[in-house]
């Protein structure tokens, strides 16, 4: 009904420097109560045009300011987000399902950080200069940026991925038409609030919101957008490769992951277990770096499962925004059901769920009960070749099984088509160096995990992505570089 909808939060594209109404809308819901709470405009190629018109309009003014201009201005947005952290953590919450707690902590003090890092890198890159004396010549490189970048960003941290991506494409000088995804727009939208008064020129950044298949693809299409860094599946990104090759447009593709954990017989169990809980279940288990394979050498594996198993059940799930609970909703009923399935999968297979899903009794807050919620679920006796352990399943479920020799563990790691992150626990560092240098993968972490530097090459192998982001490879990214000779 007409007076249903009006209590509902209407979102509209940032084009030009202007909040623009769209012609049709989505649903979007709240994950932890299953209700529709906000409608998001359902964009296409008209609004894709007229943005990426906005920002190539905007590129000449911005791509001829310092880097100290730039600089200043991505420093007062953070100024500014982070005065509203709350307001942004309440948003992100409630629109991602993700815990108040999770919010307030990561996605938007790391949003904030991501435009005060690259406020800074963006001062500190320098050109290179050789010589050839005999000849007489002296050669040099120039960067310029690139014009009009596509960003394209998931569900799963919505304002922390984003941030990634705009902070430094529009420090090097380029403009920005971003598309979130469509279920987590809202932090988007309250950060186009702020970029007036942050001092950002009218058309620098323009988010057009609505689905992949339409408004995505409408970007990923047009002619005068020449990159695109894209943040999703592994699927997306091959239909984006494929339309994007008749433009040569440059890409970046940070994709899934099906990330090992490697406990050795000599690891340290207080921190390994603490510290594998989240990187198994931080998030709801939606992040693409968390671990779902975990490898426990023979001599601590019944040790490590028994105390593995016991911290998992302390762990809460229910209303996000309680300060309490530690796992919040997944993001929508579809992708609970895909989760599910994957433990029905593992249970047909002969597998043993050890907690979780179907073994132990979810109990929800009144008005939850309708939420997308699953405990954190450990599957174990479950072999390599199970779906369970080649797919990506991003949700609260984690495997683990056991090995025997370096050698073996190092094959099983590397038997899956993905390559974004692993872990390694173990306390011998000859063993740590060797392990790391034959996994494929673009990080590995060792004795931690998600312990982040932004300058480092961030990005996967296989099919975990294409190109690597972090300071210098950013900067290279969202850069044009020029070989200049001289003749003197």
């Amino acid at each position: 009904t007409m007076a249903h909808s009006k209590a509902l939060l209407v979102l509209e594209n940032f084009i030009g420097g202007k909040f623009v109404p769209c012609s049709s809308y989505i649903d979007s819901y709240d994950p932890s109560t299953g209700d529709v709470y906000c409608r998001v405009p359902d964009s296409g190629k008209e609004e894709v045009e007229a943005a990426v018109k906005a920002a190539k309009a905007a590129f000449p003014i911005w791509s001829s300011k310092s880097p100290l201009e730039r600089s200043q201005i991505l420093n007062k947005l953070a100024d500014l987000i982070e005065h509203d952290l709350e307001a942004f953590a309440q948003a992100e919450s409630k629109d991602q399902g993700k815990t108040i707690t999770f919010a307030r902590t990561v996605d938007i003090p790391r949003a904030v950080y991501n435009f005060r890092f690259f406020a800074s890198s963006i001062l500190h890159h320098t050109t290179e200069c050789t010589e050839m004396a005999t000849m007489g010549c002296v050669h040099y490189t120039s960067r310029a940026p690139v014009g009009v970048a596509g960003l394209i960003s998931p569900w799963n941290l919505p304002l922390y991925l984003l941030t990634w991506k705009i902070a430094p494409a529009i420090a090097c000088g380029n403009t920005v038409v971003a598309k979130p995804s469509e279920m987590t727009s809202v932090t988007a939208w309250m950060m186009c609030k702020l970029l007036e008064k942050a001092g950002v020129p009218h058309g620098v950044v323009n988010v057009v919101f609505g689905r992949g298949a339409k408004a995505g693809e409408a970007l990923v299409c047009h002619p005068d957008v020449p990159l695109i860094s894209f943040t999703g599946s592994t699927l997306t990104a091959q239909r984006i490769t494929e339309k994007s090759a008749p433009h040569c447009k440059r890409l970046s593709l940070e994709l899934g992951g099906k990330n090992p954990a490697i406990v050795f017989d000599d690891a340290d169990l207080t921190q390994c277990i603490p510290t594998t809980l989240r990187s198994s279940f931080a998030n709801q288990g939606e992040i693409c770096l968390c671990t779902s394979r975990i490898f426990v050498q023979r001599g601590i594996y019944s040790e490590f499962l028994k105390r593995f198993v016991a911290e998992a059940k302390k762990w809460k799930v229910g209303n996000p925004s309680d300060p309490t609970v530690n796992v919040g909703a997944l993001i929508s009923k579809e992708h609970l059901e895909k989760v599910r399935s994957y433990v029905k999968k593992a249970q047909a297979e002969g597998a043993r769920v050890l907690c979780g899903e179907g073994v132990d009794s979810l109990a929800l807050p009144t008005s939850n009960q309708k939420g997308y919620f699953m405990l954190p679920t450990i599957i174990t006796e479950v072999k390599d070749e199970s779906c369970c352990m080649q797919e990506e399943i991003f949700g609260p479920v984690t495997c683990v099984v056991v090995f025997d020799t370096e050698e073996e563990v190092i094959e099983r790691a590397n038997s899956v088509k993905y390559g974004l992150a692993a872990t390694v626990w173990s306390s011998n560092v000859g063993r740590v160096h060797r392990v790391a240098q034959r996994l494929q993968s673009g990080l590995v972490w060792t004795n931690c995990w998600l312990v982040r530097d932004l300058n480092l090459p961030f990005g996967g192998m296989k099919a975990s992505g294409v190109g690597r982001e972090g300071a210098k490879d950013s900067y290279e990214f969202f850069t044009e570089v020029k070989t200049i000779t001289i003749k003197h």
